[in-house]
């Protein structure tokens, strides 16, 4: 069953009230791990107020109210399209493609599937990795202005070089990536972010890192493709895009102002594009989840293929 956590003002002073005042939702308190069981949250004034921070809102042909709607996640596996490109006269060019192609896990430089170097990532990204992450989800963008999304969850090895997962599709931001993320501009952020927080509706599946279930977790309406919402924040994973690490993903504290946006998660897909988060199906989320380790510091690198290659 789920359980909620309220938090008490420290020194007795009554909670703050307005998000410039650094406000909680109501019901949240961090913890390690386990979790009290218990009290009751109540949606209205807590999703709500993330949902609105976050820009999770929609108004469909003649509303006059704004809905809820989601964030991200992916769902169903999306079929890869065959390469266009001409073949290359330049050899080694062609030989690139061709190692472009081929599915990470079939690219090793050598025989024990582990790579010197994550495939697709550029220098400049790379020297953003730190050298204590030892696991690093890739979610790369098929397209600067496109909406599907490959994950891959890469292990750092003991001799220093990195072993690819299970490749996953799923969905980013309906108006595809930016560099300078703004609050409602439908685009996921590109960059290199800490992965230290995880919660959902549902029970903790065995996350290793904190997790805090709370019936908070909810989203209702329909997404961008006419797709039922419910169940997306069934399990998520807080991205370390301008939050404060350590707390709840409810958390609203924003260190950058809520100006520069907020509430990006990696959460259960629904079909269809987010307002900023990378989704994934539930199966993936659960696995994902239950493998992510904070001894292993891990992080998310995020961005088109273009942009991160770069």
């Amino acid at each position: 069953m789920s359980g909620s956590h309220r938090a008490k003002p420290r020194g007795g002073a009554a909670a703050p009230t307005t998000l410039e005042e650094g406000a909680r939702p109501r019901g949240h308190r961090r913890k390690p791990k386990k979790k009290s069981h218990g009290g009751k949250v109540a949606f209205g004034s807590t999703a709500f107020l993330l949902a609105a921070v976050s820009g999770w809102f929609t108004v469909g042909p003649g509303n006059a109210e704004p809905r809820v709607t989601a964030a991200g996640v992916p769902d169903r596996p999306l079929p890869d399209g065959a390469s266009t490109a001409a073949p290359s006269a330049d050899p080694a060019q062609a030989k690139a493609d061709q190692r472009a192609e081929q599915p990470a896990a079939n690219r090793s430089d050598r025989g024990d599937g582990t790579f010197d170097a994550i495939p697709g990532i550029g220098p400049k990204f790379a020297s953003q990795i730190s050298a204590d992450t030892r696991q690093l989800v890739v979610a790369t963008g098929k397209a600067g202005d496109a909406t599907e999304t490959t994950v891959v969850l890469w292990t750092r090895t003991a001799d220093n070089r990195w072993k690819p997962g299970a490749s996953w599709q799923g969905h980013n931001a309906a108006k595809g990536w930016t560099t300078d993320k703004k609050q409602g501009d439908l685009r996921s952020p590109v960059g290199v972010f800490a992965l230290t927080d995880a919660g959902g509706r549902k029970a903790d599946p065995g996350s290793k890192l904190p997790y805090d279930q709370d019936k908070a977790f909810v989203i209702g309406g329909t997404g961008f493709n006419g797709e039922q919402l419910a169940g997306s924040f069934d399990y998520v994973v807080a991205i370390n895009y301008n939050r404060v690490p350590g707390t709840s993903p409810l958390s609203t504290k924003y260190p950058m102002g809520v100006a520069k946006g907020g509430g990006i998660w990696l959460h259960v897909d629904h079909g269809g594009p987010t307002h900023g988060c990378i989704s994934l199906p539930e199966a993936q989320m659960v696995e994902l989840i239950k493998a992510l380790d904070p001894a292993a510091k891990p992080a998310i690198v995020m961005a088109d293929a273009a942009t991160m290659a770069a």
